[in-house]
């Protein structure tokens, strides 16, 4: 028999964990239809300068074809441009908007869950392949900060549905950041948001080299920056900001949308003002979101997102917009493998029929066929054995109920009591019991 090597950051579920997955991406997508958003589906590539205007092109997968086209004419054997695959869903989502905005009508509320690559290097809780669940909201020519609230808010009732421990939504604007820094006299603004946004990573001490050496900011503005990075907590943390003595107009727009944010969310709680969150990514340009789990902030953001006023660019209209995306392969590969969420089904099974012979199969296809079309979910026992061999699969394979044709009727056996009783074969019904049984260990 071949032998096969794992490859790494490529997760690959038993059948019960990719149950409980399907089922937590179904109720994620009720929670987002419920506040109004619509589902779509891009395609997996995207031209390479459509990844690489906003994004990282350090982790984009490329996409070649093993015989570079060899059964084309000569003169068409190239692409028009290299393809990669996406690396997140608001990069094609923005151009999406663009290239369908004449079907669309703004504010567009969209959600989508598919899968994304990134050629990162594999570790506890990131892949290279994994399914991201993405809300976001875009507006024609302009867009109203109440959407960043609502993102937020939705997004916190999404992850409140689901069995993870507490989780706590952290929000900055990329104003006041960067308003900061130009009040310190800092121009390499982005270079300055990217040592920052290392801070959780290799913290302050090496942050501060950083804004040193590499940018050459003076020992003054490092410590103001490294202040106001300090500030969480509500907002009162705003006027802590303003008491730092710096002072720009972009900045002091940046505390009033925070302020306006946290107003629209106060009622929700489990969202807090954090100065050291700047994002990575350059398309972000106000409001940015970062979620951790209380416990297990070991393992960085699971959620996370912000405004973005220039990405959606390329027509007449500019199309300003707001998303949030929550990692689900991420924090399910972290659950499983920390065993923080053991789940006990392993086939969909609720009944499987015993087979008396090798006779009796036709008649258990057609009682499987009668269950079937009552929406229980009814299997036949593959080989004939004696009963007791029978129910020992059964009960390894975790299907609740054994059923018997007898001569007279029908029998059910529930496996975790060891009762049964006959039944009538169109009206029985399983005892109501949760699609996927799991267990939290948190």
């Amino acid at each position: 028999m071949a032998k096969f090597s794992p490859i790494s950051g490529f997760p690959e579920w038993t059948p019960g964990q990719k149950m409980l997955e399907q089922e937590l991406m179904a109720k994620i997508a009720a929670e987002f239809e419920l506040a109004g958003f619509a589902p779509i589906e891009t395609r997996a590539v995207e031209p390479l300068s459509v990844l690489t205007n906003k994004g990282d092109d350090k982790e984009i997968y490329l996409l070649n074809r093993l015989h570079d086209n060899a059964d084309q004419p000569k003169e068409k054997s190239k692409e028009k441009e290299q393809l990669g695959l996406h690396f997140d869903l608001t990069v094609p989502f923005a151009r999406y908007v663009v290239e369908h905005q004449h079907l669309l009508s703004f504010p567009f509320k969209r959600y989508q869950i598919q899968k994304v690559w990134r050629g990162e290097r594999p570790q506890e809780g990131r892949f290279r392949e994994f399914y991201q669940c993405d809300i976001d909201m875009v507006g024609a020519e302009t867009l109203d900060v109440s959407a960043d609230a609502e993102m937020a808010g939705v997004m916190l009732k999404v992850m409140r549905k689901l069995p993870l421990p507490q989780a706590i939504l952290r929000i900055n604007n990329r104003k006041v950041l960067q308003g900061f820094y130009q009040g310190l006299g800092i121009d390499r603004l982005t270079d300055t948001l990217r040592i920052v946004d290392k801070l959780a990573k290799i913290g302050p001490e090496a942050v501060a080299d950083l804004l040193k050496e590499e940018l050459g900011i003076d020992d003054k503005a490092v410590e103001l920056i490294l202040s106001l990075a300090k500030l969480q907590g509500g907002a009162e943390v705003i006027e802590q900001a303003k008491a730092l003595g710096v002072e720009h107009e972009l900045m002091t727009e940046g505390l009033e949308e925070l302020s306006q944010v946290l107003a629209l969310t106060e009622h929700l709680g489990g969202i807090e003002v954090d100065f050291s969150i700047a994002r990575g990514l350059d398309y972000y340009t106000g409001t940015v979101y970062e979620t951790t789990l209380v416990g297990h902030e070991h393992i960085g953001a699971v959620c996370s997102g912000g405004r973005y006023d220039n990405l959606a660019a390329g027509g007449k209209v500019p199309y300003p917009g707001v998303g949030i995306s929550l990692g689900i392969t991420r924090l399910l590969g972290y659950m499983f493998g920390r065993k923080l969420i053991e789940v006990e089904t392993q086939s969909p099974t609720q009944v499987m029929i015993l087979l008396n012979d090798a006779e009796s199969r036709v008649k258990s296809f057609e009682v499987a066929e009668r269950l079937r079309a009552r929406g229980i979910s009814a299997d036949v026992y593959h080989t004939t054995q004696n009963f007791g061999k029978q129910l020992k699969g059964i009960q390894k394979r975790a299907i609740p109920y054994a059923l018997f044709i007898e001569e007279d009727g029908y029998a059910v056996k529930e496996l975790a009591t060891g009762e049964q009783s006959k039944i009538d074969l169109d009206t029985w019904q399983p005892a109501p019991r949760e699609r996927v049984q799991y267990k939290c260990n948190f």
